[in-house]
């Protein structure tokens, strides 16, 4: 089974790009003969291309306050890229001056760097003014530079009380209770220099926060080293952990649970680290980010699918609930969109355990949420899985038959099931056929990995189940030995189940 991509960090997959001469947009001037070129592949074509259409209409207004833009010819020149026309030098010239206007492409470059930076900037805005909390802590700040002491009082306990009411205790908030301890120590200790009670109070903040963003680093390498057999842990990791488990922090969810995650990972064995790491995420789960939840739950899945690996199956169970509770609270979704290796694994999951109808209810509820251009794919293949589980084999036969799965590994998990259907009704002659192309298709393509020997295996144990004969009892055990020891088979025990 496949595991999930995890990330405790946040949903996003970032991309940073630094603004430098001569490469400002990404591309190497020196390299680039044609101004065309640069305009398709430069980072600001990439940038408005993912903007949603309520952004867009928000750049228009950001574009057009004289606080951050007083030149027409920039948003002449966004308006002409957002319509989704040519992305040519002549046709972004003629938008913004007009065809009389001679072409000089050195002002168009420097007109293309100035709306990137201002989209850059409306990037930044925007993120600032998302989080609150951020927001009144900067106010804070400048009325505190300014000396407005009545307004900064009032800004700070409207923050201590935003702060305490929220549900939110994760390395974040600690962080901001920092940020408010330090603004107010600013504040008071001219009045009173003896005081240092907010100093305290701000390095225990401070510490809960570090060692909360530590340990998620700590897990994600953890996590990392379990799937790729990297570099062994760090020599610093057990002083952080021994730093952690000290009462002060232990006992802050922020800090909690990623100790619990820490030990689930590093010590795999021993099932109460994975069963409090759960508790936590179930019962606690509104103390955590959204971004946070969504890594978490993945961490906690994964470690599911290596027990299952290992042929621990009481994890099946374990798995399912961990994925209905992540759909449940939309923590498996990123941007609204469920990934296709999920919605493969919630169903293998669900089938497993026996909640057909469920799995039914899954398939159809989240086909949407899938990405379009795997959507009808993935639909029809998991349909046909459930189809198989209810035995319903000439549905299997339609679904299958009809699909054009463009993704290797998918083409061939459907292959492998068509392959059992064939089993199933005894139609062998149409097995022989199938398994011929099945083994020209493997062969064909050279990007397959380490799943090319599994599928080998696969076909070399179908046709030496087709071949043997009738109550040959020697060369049957002789069969179930030789799959018994194969070591890179995942139809095993289907093949152990056709073999008397």
């Amino acid at each position: 089974m496949k595991e999930e991509n995890f990330s405790i960090l946040g949903r996003k997959n970032l991309r940073l790009y630094q603004l430098s001469d001569p490469d400002f947009f990404g591309i190497n001037f020196r390299k680039i003969c044609s101004l065309d070129a640069l305009m398709e592949k430069s980072t600001l074509i990439t940038l408005i291309r993912s903007l949603s259409p309520i952004e867009t209409r928000e750049v228009r207004k950001f574009l057009n306050s004289p606080f951050f833009n007083q030149r027409q010819d920039v948003m002449l020149l966004f308006e002409h890229l957002v319509d989704g026309g040519e992305t040519t030098k002549e046709s972004a010239w003629v938008s913004i001056f007009g065809k009389d206007q001679l072409l000089e492409e050195q002002k168009l470059r420097l007109l293309m760097s100035y709306l990137h930076t201002l989209l850059e900037q409306y990037l930044a805005v925007k993120e600032t003014l998302s989080n609150n909390l951020g927001a009144h802590l900067q106010l804070a700040t400048a009325y505190r530079k300014r000396k407005l002491l009545p307004a900064f009082e009032r800004t700070r306990k409207n923050l201590f009380k935003a702060l305490q009411a929220q549900t939110l205790r994760n390395a974040d908030y600690h962080e901001q209770c920092y940020h408010l301890d330090w603004e107010t120590h600013q504040v008071a200790y001219p009045q009173n220099p003896t005081d240092v009670s907010l100093l305290r109070s701000a390095s225990k903040s401070l510490d809960a926060a570090f060692l909360a963003k530590k340990l998620q680093i700590v897990c994600l390498l953890a996590a990392h080293q379990t799937v790729y057999k990297s570099d062994a842990e760090e020599g610093w990791e057990e002083e952080l952990v021994a730093r952690a488990e000290q009462g002060e922090f232990a006992n802050l969810p922020a800090v909690a649970v990623y100790l619990h995650c820490y030990r689930m990972l590093r010590m795999a064995a021993e099932e109460i680290h994975f069963q409090r790491f759960k508790s936590i995420l179930i019962h606690d789960g509104e103390r955590f980010s959204a971004d946070e939840l969504h890594g978490l739950f993945i961490l906690a899945i994964n470690y599911c699918v290596r027990r299952l690996n290992a042929g621990e199956i009481l994890y099946y169970r374990e798995a399912f609930e961990l994925y209905k509770e992540g759909l449940a609270k939309s923590h498996l979704l990123e941007e609204d969109i469920l990934s296709r290796f999920t919605y493969h694994n919630i169903v293998a999951i669900g089938l497993h355990v026996g909640e057909l109808d469920w799995v039914r209810y899954f398939i159809n509820e989240y086909k949407n949420r899938l990405e379009r251009r795997y959507r009808e794919s993935v639909f029809s293949f998991n349909l046909a899985r459930l189809a198989y589980a209810e035995r319903n084999h000439h549905h299997v036969l339609e679904l299958l038959q009809k699909a054009n799965y463009r993704d290797p590994l998918h083409n061939l998990a459907a292959k492998t099931l068509l392959l059992k259907t064939y089993f199933d009704l005894n139609e062998f002659d149409s097995l022989q056929s199938h398994l011929d192309a099945m083994r020209n298709y493997v062969q064909r393509k050279r990007v397959l990995g380490y799943h090319r020997t599994n599928y080998l295996n696969i076909i070399r144990y179908a046709e030496k189940i087709l071949r043997l004969r009738p109550h040959d009892r020697a060369a049957s055990s002789a069969l179930r030995e030789a799959i018994e020891k194969e070591e890179v088979l995942t139809e095993k025990a289907f093949f152990l189940g056709l073999v008397n």
